[in-house]
């Protein structure tokens, strides 16, 4: 047994059993064990998974020429940059040299500042943008951040937050949360007797009206509050600007489409997606679809002004049209760039799965 799941079993200890959520945070973010938490290559072909920014650097410029047009419209000088989640530091360092070159007197007010709770990834950024010693600032909270002229982002972040996986009890119209338990060797799902979840023990949750009659015994999809909770606290910092999230995610109703009848937790090694999210803990990676529709209401309760929900792809191809009668403002296309392009947007790629969510005040 690895060391993290002797880790996780012990927190099981005496309760028999944890939610799901408790699990995934050990299993991602247990320090120097979990799998975000350990320096390794994650990301690209010899990685997991791919994204957006191991696509190349055309993400992260397209990215820096709309946060540019958006500050450049703010005449109070002072700018924050502020990214959540900022993984290898790869994206920042991607946004900062193109500010440097291409809008220089911006870059000269911007201050990048990266929210990041995990000492040991913050050691891995500070080498990725040593060269901008002296530009990045870091906080370990969202608490600690001071409010935010500018622009809070974060790139395929929410996805990873830890979520509560809840199930539907059709004969007593009712949900309950899965739990995580240790049986025969291996961790198993379990229905816990007593739900973590607010949601759940309140059954506050929605249910569309039309979908409670005929919602089959045992659908069963996740809750984030950890997520919600974070937005709230991030759109609460925004003094004037956005705050924006590009992520795997989807609208409240469309949680419930009879598809995800097993919900949206994916589990990922070696760019295969894995049968078991509760098999090797800290050697796959777990992520579950961010609810567009909770993460909007809740900006909205905070003053924000909500755009359109769109793709990637519409939201990268807005920006790259704008790019075209800005040629000084930006880099040369090639035919490797216009390949990152078509990876970027095309629907059978990123440009489909990813969702942009934009608020302002």
């Amino acid at each position: 047994m690895s060391e993290l799941a002797e880790k996780i079993r012990s927190v099981i200890g005496t309760k028999g059993v944890v939610s799901f959520a408790r699990f995934m945070e050990l299993a991602l973010y247990a320090p120097m064990l979990g799998y975000y938490e350990r320096e390794a290559q994650r990301v690209g072909r010899a990685g997991d998974f791919y994204t957006s920014v191991s696509v190349g650097s055309l993400f992260g410029e397209l990215l820096a020429f709309q946060f540019a047009e958006w500050l450049e419209a703010d005449v109070h000088g002072k700018h924050q940059l502020v990214e959540a989640g900022a993984h290898d530091g790869k994206l920042a360092a991607d946004i900062l040299g193109h500010l440097q070159k291409f809008r220089p007197q911006l870059f000269e007010q911007v201050e990048y500042c990266i929210l990041e709770p995990s000492f040991a990834r913050q050691k891995w950024q500070r080498e990725t943008l040593s060269s901008f010693a002296g530009k990045v600032k870091w906080f370990d909270s969202l608490a600690t951040l001071p409010s935010v002229r500018g622009l809070v982002f974060s790139n395929e972040l929410l996805d990873a937050f830890p979520v509560h996986r809840i199930g539907w009890d059709a004969t007593a119209q009712q949900w309950f949360e899965w739990g995580v338990r240790w049986e025969n060797e291996r961790f198993v799902w379990a229905r816990m007797a007593e739900p973590e979840a607010k949601a759940v023990r309140g059954q506050t949750l929605q249910v569309p009206r039309e979908l409670r009659a005929v919602l089959p015994d045992g659908f069963t999809t996740e809750i984030s509050p950890v997520a919600a909770e974070w937005w709230s606290a991030a759109a609460n910092k925004i003094e004037s600007g956005r705050l924006l999230a590009i992520d795997y995610g989807l609208r409240a109703e469309e949680f419930y489409a009879p598809n995800r009848a097993n919900g949206t937790l994916r589990a990922y090694a070696k760019h295969r997606v894995c049968d078991d999210p509760l098999a090797n803990p800290g050697e796959q990676d777990l992520t579950a679809s961010a609810n567009f529709t909770v993460l909007q209401v809740m900006g909205e309760l905070a003053g924000l002004k909500s755009e359109p929900l769109a793709t990637q792809s519409q939201f990268l191809t807005r920006i790259f049209g704008n790019t075209i009668p800005a040629k000084e403002r930006f880099a040369e296309w090639s035919s490797v760039r216009t390949r990152q392009f078509q990876t970027l947007t095309h629907p059978e790629h990123l440009g489909r799965p990813f969702r942009v969510l934009v608020q302002s005040r």
